[in-house]
């Protein structure tokens, strides 16, 4: 591990010489791709800087006791070297798991798509919950959010909806998500006082960056333009600014409808000029919910492709809690007692409102720990 270690803090060096070149903005990924080295290696560096001066500190401690004799000072150096000795179990364990094979897709935006179970209007109810979850937690990091797709039910609920999380780190948190999650409470359309539940699917998906190769072929999609559906709201069902995309070869497709005409007043919008800036706003509004589309249907496509992967370096990035099964159940919100368990790893705790409201951080966080500890004792077998 320690030569590994002198070779990263020997990059890391290089970096930073290259770095602090007068020509190095001139090759503008070049550039990005040496600051994201240096900010990847940043934590292991610093980790192993201090392990290197903790250990030189039980080095002196030491020798300074073999030759010290002022009781007093004896005690001082003794609980200098106990300290030292604590940090550097400490930081060989941050270090360890800082090494670990990480996932390629960590630092990339996501792609959520939740979809009511069973349950009916209840799970539909449940989804949109559970959404609105999502957009508070990622308000709280500053994450920007994106609604790509939704299809709602007049009573507030939502049978699918489909969003992108923009933000550093995003699939690295957000992956632990992904299964089904159960609740279990009185539905507001449950007169007599039983306790229901419903289900939902969530489905994280890392957004497709252009260096990665996925090929469409015209020849495999459908593109359908229609008018947009759902509950009111000016211009829909009267521009055909909703997009379909059907893929061939797999069945996959996706539906895009979120943006649409701004034009409050189509009759107005058909007096010239302003009939020309209402047809221009129309095909705006369709072309941002084709590439919306195609965003989605590359995510879907690549999800597919790293799916199928199999090979020894995948499976030590794979999560190792639970079985990554998306018809896994990961988690139950048990109303009544006020109560959140994930079943992955035996969590339980009673701040259901809390985690409604984007509170997930305690969970998510001991899902990442969770997975460190089975990934460093699977590589310590190895």
């Amino acid at each position: 591990m320690f030569d590994k270690l002198e070779d990263l803090l020997h990059r890391f060096e290089e970096i930073l010489n290259e770095l602090n070149e007068p020509t190095v903005t001139e090759d503008q990924k070049r550039f990005r791709a040496l600051m994201k080295e240096q900010s990847d290696l940043t934590p292991l560096v610093e980790a192993y800087k201090e392990y290197k001066k903790c250990n030189e500190t039980v080095e002196d401690s030491l020798s300074l006791l073999d030759s010290e004799s002022d009781e007093e000072m004896k005690e001082m150096l003794k609980e200098e070297l106990n300290d030292a000795k604590k940090r550097i179990e400490e930081l060989e364990t941050q270090m360890k798991i800082l090494l670990l094979p990480k996932d390629p897709n960590d630092d990339k935006n996501v792609i959520v798509e939740i979809r009511a179970g069973a349950g009916g209007d209840e799970a539909a109810l449940f989804a949109a919950e559970i959404y609105r979850m999502y957009v508070h937690y990622a308000e709280g990091r500053r994450w920007k959010v994106e609604l790509m797709e939704c299809e709602e039910i007049g009573i507030g609920g939502m049978k699918s909806v489909t969003f992108m999380i923009a933000g550093q780190g995003a699939y690295s948190v957000m992956k632990y998500e992904s299964g089904v999650h159960r609740v279990q409470r009185v539905p507001e359309t449950e007169s007599g006082g039983r306790i229901h539940t419903s289900t939902i699917s969530v489905a994280v998906m890392p957004e497709v960056d252009d260096d990665i190769d996925i090929v469409i072929e015209d020849k495999d999609i459908r593109i359908d333009v229609m008018r947009a559906s759902g509950n009111g709201g000016q211009c829909v069902n009267t521009t055909d600014s909703a997009v379909r995309l059907t893929h061939y070869p797999t069945g996959i497709v996706v539906y895009s409808q979120t943006e649409k005409s701004q034009i409050q007043n189509k009759a107005k919008a058909f007096a010239l000029p302003a009939f020309f800036e209402y047809a221009k706003d129309m095909e705006k509004s369709q072309l941002q919910n084709k590439a919306k589309a195609f965003a989605l249907l590359r995510a879907k496509l690549y999800d597919i492709e790293q799916q199928q992967r199999h090979d020894a370096e995948a499976e030590m990035r794979r999560s190792q809690i639970g079985t990554g099964d998306r018809s896994e159940k990961i988690r139950t919100y048990n109303f009544p007692q006020g109560r959140v368990t994930d079943h992955r790893i035996n969590l339980t705790i009673y701040k259901l409102d809390k985690v409604m409201n984007g509170d997930i951080h305690e969970i998510i966080d001991a899902c990442i720990a969770a997975d460190q500890t089975a990934k460093l004792a699977k590589m310590n077998q190895n």
